[in-house]
């Protein structure tokens, strides 16, 4: 039977979680599945954990990519991957042992897209982010359905038909953070057919020092301009699709509050770029109350997202 899913996994630097995060794959209650790991070269021992499971399990293959990057790594995943479905799990995350299943139950009607949901796991804790599941919608309406939750662009959250993925030949923009950010709205507005199911099957682990919680102020700015990047992307991907409105508010939305994170003086250096890009111009909203929230936020983003809303 052909691999119904092909999970790729970009490995680096995760000898502490390596072990959970293949385990919960290989406990699966759907076993119809390959698992394409691409390991970066590694200070520490996860290469080691990575060739014991690939010696001990046939469906799981190695690939060696030095100096990859979480995007590149994924391009590559993705490159190698022949099964019909498409996820992605990072190595310090775990899916829930009938993930698979349920998905393959789920597909039976064969959307582009299925949205399932998340659990964050910090310091023992779970954190759960209830969403209302959604059949048979085109992007455009998912979207509209999508941006009202608390995960959006992150590419774990989403199985992919690899035919659809592959026809629009989509890539993760390589060198960057935040590259969900310049792919998932994209592939969300070309996607015919999009379902949401309410089942929680992925876990987050919020650790330290991940490339979400990294104190590093350079990553930060970094993280600034690759967004910026990715956003002048995806406003040219997406200049051709009708009603696209709902995917520029939010890719300026996500530009606007990233910026008051930074320090007050570099907000102020990226609110000019902002604004040059006129990305306070597609801030939407009919009602008097969101109306006023956005004349705040064009005054001042940084006031109003560190005093007003907290």
């Amino acid at each position: 039977m052909t691999n119904k899913f092909s999970i790729i996994v970009p490995v680096y630097n995760v000898e502490k979680y390596l072990k959970k995060c293949f385990e919960s794959i290989i406990n699966q209650t759907y076993t119809h599945y390959e698992v394409i790991i691409v390991c970066d070269k590694c200070s520490d021992n996860s290469e080691e954990i990575v060739d014991q499971y690939v010696k001990k399990y046939k469906n799981f293959k190695k690939i060696y990519a030095e100096n990859t990057g979480l995007g590149k790594a994924r391009n590559i995943g993705v490159k190698e991957a022949i099964g019909n479905y498409i996820l992605f799990l990072d190595s310090d995350d775990y899916f829930e042992l009938d993930l698979l299943e349920i998905l393959n139950n789920e597909l039976k009607d064969k959307p582009d897209l299925l949205r399932f949901q998340v659990q964050n796991i910090k310091n023992n804790q779970v954190i759960k982010y209830e969403e209302k599941p959604f059949d048979h919608l085109n992007g455009i309406e998912a979207f509209k359905k999508i941006v009202k939750y608390h995960y959006i662009e992150n590419a774990w959250c989403y199985c992919y038909k690899r035919a659809f993925y592959k026809r629009n030949n989509f890539k993760f923009m390589e060198g960057c953070i935040a590259e969900d950010y310049g792919l998932t709205p994209l592939i969300i507005a070309k996607a015919k057919t999009v379902k949401s199911i309410s089942y929680i099957g992925y876990n987050y682990i919020e650790r330290e020092n991940s490339l979400m919680t990294s104190k590093d102020y350079t990553k930060k700015i970094k993280k600034m301009d690759d967004m910026i990047l990715q956003a002048n992307f995806l406003k040219n991907e997406l200049k051709d699709i009708k009603s696209n409105s709902y995917f520029l508010t939010f890719i300026n939305n996500s530009l606007i509050y990233y910026s008051t994170r930074l320090k007050y003086k570099d907000f102020q250096k990226y609110n000019k770029i902002l604004k040059k890009d006129n990305c306070f111009d597609h801030l939407q909203g009919g009602s008097f109350k969101t109306k006023i929230k956005n004349f705040l936020i064009k005054s001042n983003a940084y006031v109003f997202y560190h005093y007003i809303v907290r």
